[in-house]
């Protein structure tokens, strides 16, 4: 008796050829599209975002064209308690959150697969690039085989008894791959964008959004320098981040970017490219998947955001479940609630939430 995967199909090319090489896998698939976010205009602007009405409607052609079946499934109400409502408190707090890694751990590998095996399946499966193997008797995560698509980044909250039941056909794949696949087998979808923009945030203006949803005008308040002299006025903490430059509205004769919020006053410290280099950060609520628990110092890769370059330096665990990440080397914008992840050679060790970024100590 062949063994059944609920697998979350968003309507793009990787979570629509996932389904088919579980098929040919030998695994029973049953498609479902998490409806975690309403917004009617992605559907009449033909955005297709990965929650929109026309994504479902692409996910339901796939699984009509695998003879799948397919459903859709609500996850609205705790999408809005667990990702916008996080979402929207970081950023009053001046810390600039990861909502896809968050929705991957409260929604996709926790409700979404405790539904699925809810319902008898044996796994649940997504379009992810990354590789789940098993050594030693314990799970583990790979990186893609795609350098340039590798998803590993924002699954590092996985529990054990997640990843046990938890399929991802795509890692082993490139995107050039799977693209083909999709169309040699007919999928419509073989050559449609990836969603890149936060799928409730399609236009990327994340302070419109948040002072949309609290339903009260956001405070502005003042630029300053390291000095405290007043260089101009913002219009809320809320529309700004770490290394932000462009829609400052400041005018010196040279560049300026976002080097600190400050919540508590309502200021926003700037100054040059230069200042915005750090080696050093504190890192709290981490998980860690080859081990349970970081108890020595470690000398790992580290990513700190998804678009960065690898970098090498030191994990050193502290009180409080945080460890202090010593990079070798200065990178720019270290940002407070963003995700440090750690790597050895291709084995995804852990992460957390950048909690604290101290001043660049020099390197020995």
């Amino acid at each position: 008796m062949s063994k059944k995967v609920v697998l979350g199909m968003s309507g793009g090319v990787d979570s629509s050829v996932a389904a088919y090489l579980l098929q040919k896998q030998g695994y029973e698939v049953i498609g479902v599209t998490m409806k975690v976010w309403e917004d009617s205009k992605n559907y009449e602007q033909n955005q297709g975002g990965c929650c929109s009405l026309f994504s479902v409607e692409d996910a339901r052609r796939v699984a009509y064209k695998l003879k799948i079946p397919f459903y859709v499934m609500d996850f609205k109400d705790e999408f809005k308690d667990k990702i916008i409502g996080k979402f929207i408190k970081e950023y009053v707090k001046g810390r600039t959150p990861n909502p896809c890694i968050d929705c991957n751990k409260y929604i996709k590998f926790h409700s979404f697969l405790n539904r699925a095996l809810n319902l008898g399946a044996d796994y649940m499966a997504t379009g992810h690039y990354a590789r789940i193997e098993k050594e030693d008797g314990r799970y583990i995560i790979k990186k893609g085989i795609d350098n340039k698509k590798d998803q590993s980044y924002v699954l590092y909250n996985f529990t054990q008894h997640q990843l046990k039941h938890t399929l991802l056909p795509c890692g082993g794949y490139t995107k050039d791959n799977i693209r083909k696949i999709a169309k040699t087998i007919g999928l419509e979808v073989y050559d449609k964008k990836d969603s890149e923009e936060i799928c409730f945030i399609p236009d990327n203006n994340h302070g419109k959004f948040i002072e949309k949803e609290i339903k009260k005008d956001i405070k502005a308040g003042y630029f300053i320098n390291k000095q405290g002299k007043v260089l101009g006025k913002h219009k809320g903490i809320v529309y700004y981040t770490i290394g932000q430059r462009k829609g400052l509205g400041i005018s010196t004769g040279k560049p300026l970017y976002v080097l600190k919020i400050n919540p508590k006053t309502n200021q926003i410290v700037l100054g040059e490219n230069e200042e915005l280099f750090k080696n050093q950060l504190i890192a709290k609520d981490l998980n860690f998947i080859p081990f349970e628990k970081l108890s020595k110092s470690m000398e790992v890769d580290i990513k700190i955001r998804y678009t960065s370059k690898i970098s090498r330096g030191i994990i050193i665990p502290i009180k409080n479940n945080a460890v202090i990440v010593k990079l070798f080397e200065d990178e720019r914008a270290i940002t407070k609630g963003q995700s440090v992840v750690f790597y050895s050679n291709d084995m995804l060790i852990g992460g957390g939430v950048i909690h604290k970024v101290i001043d660049s100590v020099k390197n020995e």
